[in-house]
């Protein structure tokens, strides 16, 4: 199972979040999402693991609880949806510019 992590401190390492999420079972991977341009930390992180029980478990234990001075929202990640809404771009407005 995917476990999103957020309002993540920037302090924050993935071997920090990986030996949170390890007290609850075996942590898969554990893996910050870092900013494409500048490669700090976006806040937030993704946790996988194995054992659904477990990662049920780890949910409920530290969903808004305090970590490196944060209240942690921690559920289970829910996959990347597409936009509906179309991407417009200055050309695709039938404008002339």
């Amino acid at each position: 199972m995917n476990i999103y992590v957020g309002n993540l401190s920037f302090r924050a390492s993935e071997q920090d979040v990986q030996a949170l999420f390890a007290q609850f079972g075996e942590v898969s991977s554990a893996r910050i999402i870092k900013d494409k341009f500048t490669g700090r930390s976006r806040g937030f992180a993704i946790v996988e693991m194995s054992d659904d029980s477990q990662a049920n478990a780890a949910i409920t234990a530290l969903h808004e609880s305090s970590f490196m001075e944060r209240n942690l929202v921690v559920n289970e990640a829910r996959p990347i949806q597409n936009n509906s809404r179309e991407r417009s771009s200055f050309n695709n407005n039938n404008r002339r510019y």
